[in-house]
C-alpha cells in the first residue's frame, strides 16, 4: 500500500484540463505491436468515457433533500438485509446442533450441509439486491461502486463472524462434555486403583488394560471447527463453479445460439450476455483468503485445498471471460482502486486473526486429543518452549517485552507517533494546496496580461484610423524628444525651437486626438524659498501683506 501510494501521486494534475491531457498525451509512440495497440486505445476509450461520466456528474442538479431521504432509506434496507442474513445464518447453526445429536442415518443431504447452503446462497442473492437498493442513492460511479464492494464486505464479514459465534457457543457445550468425561474417567481410575489395592493389599497396582475403542473420547472441537472450515470452502467452491457454469455458460448459449429465432433481441435486452464483476471477484478472493487465514490454525490441510482452488479458478475463470462474458457497464479505473482492496485484506488479515488468538488464550484445549492436550491454555506451549528449550537470556528478553508496564508505554509512544505523523502530513498536504493555488493564480495573471497587452494593441491599431492622413503618421519605432522651452525673463514669453515642431507634419492640418494639456505655461520666476506652497496659479497675496507684514486691523 505504502508503495502504490509513493507511485501514484495525489493526482492534482488530472483536476484540470482532463479532455486536453487525454486527447494530446495518452497515446504512447513506442507501440508496435498491433495488439498493444488495440488494448491501449480501448484504455483511452475508457478513460474518456470515465472523464464523461464525472463531468456529467459535477453538472448534476439535485433535489437534495430528496435524495438525503432516498439515502437513508436505502441504507435502512440494507442493514435489515444484514440483520437478516445474520440471524439466518445463527438460526442454521444452531438447527445444525440439534441435527448433530440426531442419527446421522436418518438426516438428509441438505440437512447435513444446511449451515454451507445457506451461506452460499446468501453470497448469491445479496450482492444483486444491494446493487439494487443503491440504484436509490445514485452516488457517483466510483463512489456507488466503494458503498457496493463495503456492503458485500460486511454481508460476507457478518455472516463469517456469525457462524463463528455459533460454532464457539458450540465449542463452550462440548468444553462441558469434554469436562464431564475427564472426570467420570478420572473417577473411575481412581475406583479402579483403589479397589485393586483394597482386594489384593498391594499398592502395585498395574495400569488398566483396556482396548481403545472401548476407551470414551472427547468430542475434540478443535477438529469438530476446521471440519467445519473445510466443509464452508468446499461448498464455496462449489457453488462458484456452478455460478459460472450455470449463469455465465447457459446465459451465453442461449443468447448465441436463440438469438435468430427469438422474439426480440437477447443480446441487448434480456437475458444478454453476463458482465465480468472484476471487483466482485476480487472481493471474493479477499474473503475466500480470510476464511483461509481463519481456518488453518484447526486444518492445516486447507493451505493446500486452497492453491488448488486458485489453480483450477484460474483457468476456468478465464475460460468463462473469453467464451461467455463481456466488461462490465459500470467504468471506473482499476489504478485508483488498488489501495482500496490492499486495505480491505489487511482487514481481513486483522479480523480473521482476533478468532484464533482468542482461542488460544482463552479456550481451554481438548484433553485427550491434539497437540495442545495436558495444557490449560494453548499458549502455555509458547511459554514452557520458551523456558525449557531456549537459551535464558531469550526468555528474560521475552519476559520483560511481554511485561504490561513495558507494553502500555510503547503503545502510547505509538498513538502518539501515529498522531504526529498525521498532523505533518495534513500540513504538506494544506502547503501543496497553496503552492498549486499560487501556481494557479500565476498563470491567471500572466494570461491577462497577454490578453491586456493584446487589446491594448489592437486599440492602438483602431486609433490609427481616425487620423486624416495615414501616411503622415510618424513612425512607431522613434520616440520624439519633448521641445525644449526657454524662458525670455524680458518679454517672458516661450520660444520653441522650428526643428521641434513635428518633423515631417504639418502643424497646421495636425489632429491631436489627445487631451489638452491641463499645464499652463510658466510666466513669472520662481519665487524665494521661504514663499507660499502649493500651485503658482493661485491666488498672489496683495501688496503689503507678504511675509512678515503685520496684519492689517
Amino acid at each position: 500500500m505504502a508503495r502504490n501510494a509513493n507511485e501514484g501521486g495525489d493526482g492534482g494534475e488530472e483536476r484540470e484540463f482532463i479532455f486536453s491531457w487525454k486527447m494530446f498525451t495518452s497515446w504512447d509512440y513506442l507501440i508496435g505491436n498491433p495488439e498493444t495497440a488495440d488494448n491501449k486505445y480501448a484504455s483511452i476509450t475508457t478513460s474518456f468515457k470515465e472523464s464523461i461520466v464525472d463531468e456529467k456528474e459535477n453538472q448534476k442538479d439535485e433535489n437534495i433533500h430528496l435524495r438525503r431521504f432516498l439515502r437513508v432509506f436505502a441504507n435502512f434496507l440494507i442493514l435489515c438485509t444484514l440483520g437478516g442474513s445474520g440471524y439466518l445464518i445463527y438460526f442454521v447453526v444452531k438447527r445444525s446442533q440439534e441435527f448433530a445429536r440426531m442419527d446421522p442415518k436418518t438426516l438428509t443431504w441438505l440437512e447435513n450441509n444446511e449451515v454451507e447452503f445457506v451461506m452460499s446462497l446468501l453470497g448469491l442473492v445479496c450482492p444483486p439486491l444491494f446493487e439494487t437498493i443503491a440504484e436509490l442513492e445514485d452516488y457517483h460511479p466510483r463512489i456507488a461502486l466503494k458503498w457496493q464492494l463495503g456492503r458485500i464486505f460486511a454481508l460476507f464479514l457478518g455472516n463469517l463472524y456469525t457462524f463463528l459465534f455459533a460454532i464457539f457457543d458450540e465449542v463452550t457445550g462440548k468444553l462441558e462434555t469434554e469436562k464431564s468425561i475427564k472426570n467420570a474417567t478420572d473417577w473411575a481410575l481412581h475406583q479402579y486403583y483403589t479397589n485393586y489395592s483394597l482386594f489384593y493389599n498391594t499398592t502395585d497396582v498395574p495400569p488398566l488394560n483396556v482396548a481403545p475403542a472401548d476407551v470414551i473420547r472427547g468430542p475434540c472441537w478443535e477438529t469438530g471447527v476446521g471440519r467445519d472450515f473445510v466443509k464452508l470452502i468446499v461448498s464455496d467452491v462449489q457453488v462458484t463453479y456452478l455460478t459460472i457454469l450455470v449463469g455465465d455458460f447457459g446465459r451465453a448459449f442461449i443468447v448465441r445460439f436463440l438469438n435468430y429465432c427469438w422474439c426480440w433481441d437477447l443480446e441487448a435486452g434480456f437475458p444478454s450476455y453476463a458482465g465480468f464483476d472484476t471487483s466482485g471477484n476480487v472481493l471474493g478472493l479477499v474473503f475466500n483468503q480470510g476464511m483461509i487465514w481463519m481456518g488453518a490454525f484447526y486444518a492445516p490441510g486447507l493451505v493446500g485445498i486452497n492453491v488448488l482452488r486458485l489453480l483450477t479458478s484460474m483457468y476456468y475463470q478465464s475460460w468463462a471471460v473469453m467464451a461467455c462474458n463481456v466488461p462490465h457497464e459500470r467504468v471506473f479505473k482499476a489504478s485508483r482502486s488498488n489501495n482500496f482492496y490492499m486495505g480491505l485484506l489487511l482487514l481481513v488479515l486483522f479480523l480473521s486473526l482476533l478468532p484464533v488468538v482468542y482461542s488460544m488464550m482463552t479456550l481451554a484445549p481438548s484433553f485427550d486429543c491434539g497437540p495442545f492436550s495436558g495444557h490449560e491454555k494453548m499458549y502455555d506451549v509458547v511459554i514452557e518452549t520458551i523456558d525449557q528449550d531456549l537459551p535464558a537470556f531469550i526468555g528474560n528478553i521475552f519476559t520483560y517485552a511481554t511485561n504490561p508496564g513495558l507494553i502500555m508505554p510503547a503503545i502510547l509512544l505509538m498513538i502518539l507517533a501515529i498522531y504526529y505523523l498525521i498532523t505533518v502530513s495534513k500540513a504538506y498536504q494544506q502547503a501543496n494546496t497553496g503552492l498549486k493555488k499560487k501556481m494557479q493564480m500565476a498563470r491567471e495573471d500572466d494570461k491577462n496580461r497577454r490578453n491586456n497587452k493584446d487589446n491594448t494593441n489592437q486599440v492602438m491599431k483602431d486609433l490609427e484610423h481616425l487620423l486624416p492622413n495615414k501616411s503622415l503618421a510618424p513612425p512607431p519605432t522613434e520616440e520624439e524628444k519633448p521641445p525644449e522651452i526657454r524662458i525670455d525673463k524680458s518679454s517672458k514669453q516661450t520660444k520653441t525651437k522650428p526643428s521641434t515642431a513635428g518633423k515631417g507634419v504639418n502643424v497646421q492640418k495636425e489632429v491631436s486626438l489627445a487631451a489638452p494639456n491641463p499645464k499652463r505655461a510658466v510666466t513669472r520666476a520662481p519665487g524665494p524659498r521661504g514663499g507660499p506652497h502649493g500651485n503658482m496659479r493661485s491666488l498672489q497675496p496683495e501688496p503689503g501683506r507678504g511675509q512678515g507684514a503685520a496684519p492689517r486691523r
